[in-house]
């Protein structure tokens, strides 16, 4: 037996850190471990890809960060999202529930 994929779909790894922040600031670390959490294993993030990503998206102004303390007294960069960041989830899940849906029509067919 085989060990399932766990990496993220490519092409969605912004959408998970947006959603992710939608729900309050964290540090980059507590991003991938609440993506994991939230889909039961079924993805895990790399850490170089998250790092690449969350400098993405703070260029493009979708995300804001600043140093802080985390619980176990460290310094981490915490990121929040920005209002253009909320609109840019809205069009990312949009996008992706039309693709999802399509997906599954084509799954559906019959011979």
């Amino acid at each position: 037996m085989t060990n399932a994929n766990t990496d993220v779909i490519q092409g969605t790894l912004d959408m998970l850190i947006l959603k992710t922040l939608s729900l309050r600031p964290l540090h980059g670390f507590g991003i991938a471990r609440r993506v994991e959490q939230i889909s039961d294993g079924v993805f895990k993030v790399n850490p170089g890809s998250l790092l690449t990503a969350l400098q993405r998206l703070e260029r493009a102004g979708w995300l804001d960060s600043e140093w802080c303390q985390t619980e176990n007294s460290r310094k981490a960069k915490f990121y929040t999202l920005t209002a253009t960041g909320r609109k840019q989830l809205r069009v990312e899940t949009t996008d992706w529930t039309r693709r999802a849906a399509a997906i599954a029509r084509l799954l559906e067919m019959e011979g």
